[in-house]
């Protein structure tokens, strides 16, 4: 059985240079690969495209790249509550690629699974179809998409083992298991790093196979962007 550990965060992010294309996990705050990003920000890398539901808030997540000027492409389903990103997309400073939240997964699913492209009716009569092809099926019109093409995807997991497997927790279970293997480098952390054969195979979501490096990560925030709870009467 192939090993997939590395020893820190260092070690599985070597290979990632300026101008590459990145997917990371995570649906807002939640799931997000905390600790990878804190390192790409050390790491000073520029140029980068950035496959990510949104871009997190402008102190944490993706948003300490964006304010750093280190992304200068992002691929999103929506601008969510970061105001960097707003304002570096209003004033042009950055490129961004706005698509349907289920066109986002599908892209990085049918990369997942070797398809190259596949036709949807979202977003059709509007400006995500501009250029595009388009085909009728079933009485209905589609317009196709294609399979994201990324150097790396980063996710995030609550538990794993050496060989790579994956168990998510809860919502963090979002974008992290379509965005493994979806890339030709998969790098995952996690939050618990078991040798191989210490999780249920009942439970994994996500097999090894679909993994390249794993390492544990540290000091999680776990923030949470809106905060609601119960008023005590």
């Amino acid at each position: 059985m192939i090993n997939k550990k590395v020893n820190n965060v260092q070690e599985a992010l070597q290979g990632i240079e300026n101008g590459m294309t990145i997917m990371l996990g995570g649906f807002g705050l939640c799931g997000i690969p905390e600790n990878s990003i804190t390192e790409l920000v050390k790491k000073a890398t520029t140029d980068l495209t950035c496959i990510s539901n949104n871009a997190g808030v402008d102190d944490f997540g993706l948003g300490l790249l964006l304010q750093k000027r280190q992304i200068k492409k992002m691929i999103s389903s929506y601008v969510g509550e970061n105001a960097e990103f707003e304002r570096q997309m209003l004033s042009g400073e950055l490129e961004v690629d706005l698509i349907p939240q289920g066109t986002l997964a599908e892209r990085c699913r049918a990369a997942q699974a070797g398809i190259p492209a596949f036709f949807t009716p979202a977003g059709y009569g509007t400006e995500v179809a501009e250029g595009k092809e388009v085909r009728e099926f079933n009485g209905k019109m589609h317009i196709m998409e294609h399979a994201f093409n990324a150097d790396f995807a980063i996710v995030k997991a609550w538990k794993g083992d050496e060989a790579g497997n994956l168990v998510f927790k809860g919502t963090a279970r979002n974008f992290n298991p379509c965005m493994a293997g979806a890339a030709k480098i998969t790098i995952a952390e996690v939050e618990e790093l078991l040798p191989a054969g210490g999780l249920d195979p009942n439970e994994i979501h996500i097999p090894g196979i679909l993994v390249n490096r794993i390492f544990q990560g540290e000091k999680y925030e776990k923030r949470i962007e809106q905060r609601t709870v119960r008023k005590i009467f």
